[in-house]
């Protein structure tokens, strides 16, 4: 794969508070439509933001599905919470956990939120050799997303970031010949993230699917993963206070339920620089939407996962 690296002139935001006419200013969790009725599937759902979506939506009548490693975290978080949940072990770093879990479901999902995945850690392998970002946060929901495709809906919904401007796709996704460095891993994982989200779009399309797919990042949100990086580069990223889970979820839950969501769109924060504040459309990196780049992407994540999609038409 050709080495892209995105630059900061890549990014063209959007008119702030609209998406193709509609007012998003100041969108909230209350504006969230009723859920009654339908499925959400939530991974990561134990902790930071999908624990708060999964109590937004649950509390909106759906049925939420938590998929996380930790099952008994998760389980806790479920106790705490008003509405339906259902607590089921998924390991996104094992792809065989991966396919447990998609066997083990029954019925349709009508949204999926692809929201787990590890920020800025040691160099580590995942359970199948992948290194942990690229395994963890793109190469497992994409298989997860694969297995499940054809049962989804209405939406899936991938989690990226704004740093996904540090990465690059090489074909060396896996560290094994340059010196690893976890930010810049990590933001190749988030740029893997868009790259399939879009090209996820792309083929729904010309399936002639209803399904959509919509990515959302939260801003610098206060999640357990930041909590624990003290680094000076960590401290740098941050720039300042973070958000409460209560804000940075709310991209995430807008490109999930709210009306008029078009299958393409990259929901984030409307604050500066789009660390903070309510939901608006963002812009993301020209290498994001390097369509020869996602689909050379895709073919190769399909050799790594085994995992082969077979879009039905609807």
């Amino acid at each position: 794969m050709d080495e892209i690296r995105p630059a900061r002139s890549d990014l063209h935001d959007p008119p702030k508070g609209t998406a193709e006419g509609r007012d998003m200013t100041g969108w909230t969790a209350a504006d969230v439509p009723d859920q009654r009725g339908r499925t959400v599937l939530i991974t990561g759902a134990n902790s930071g933001l999908g624990a708060e979506a999964t109590r937004v939506l649950a509390g909106a009548g759906a049925r939420v599905v938590m998929g996380c490693r930790d099952v008994d975290a998760a389980r806790v978080v479920a106790e705490r919470i008003d509405g339906h949940t259902e607590v089921r072990r998924l390991d996104l770093a094992d792809l065989a956990s991966v396919r447990a879990f998609a066997d083990g479901l029954d019925g349709h999902i009508d949204v999926l939120i692809n929201n787990a995945g590890v920020l800025a850690v040691p160099k580590g392998t995942t359970v199948d050799g992948f290194e942990r970002h690229i395994g963890t946060n793109h190469l497992g929901p994409f298989a997860l997303t694969g297995l499940l495709v054809n049962r989804v809906h209405d939406r899936v919904v991938t989690v990226s970031s704004g740093l996904h401007v540090l990465g690059r796709i090489r074909d060396d996704l896996n560290w094994d010949r340059r010196r690893y460095q976890r930010w810049l891993a990590y933001g190749q994982s988030k740029l893997a993230n868009l790259l399939f989200a879009y090209e996820l779009q792309r083929r729904l399309a010309a399936a002639g699917r209803h399904t959509v797919s919509v990515a959302a990042h939260p801003g610098v949100s206060a999640t357990e993963g930041q909590r624990r990086d003290t680094s000076l580069q960590g401290r740098i990223v941050a720039g300042g206070r973070a958000q409460g889970p209560e804000m940075g979820v709310l991209p995430l839950l807008y490109a999930a339920v709210a009306p008029g969501v078009g299958g393409g769109d990259y929901v984030g924060p409307d604050g500066p620089r789009h660390r903070k504040g309510y939901p608006t459309l963002v812009r993301s990196s020209r290498a994001s939407r390097d369509t020869t780049l996602a689909a050379r992407l895709w073919e190769r994540s399909e050799h790594l996962t085994g995992v082969r999609y077979a879009i039905e038409p609807r």
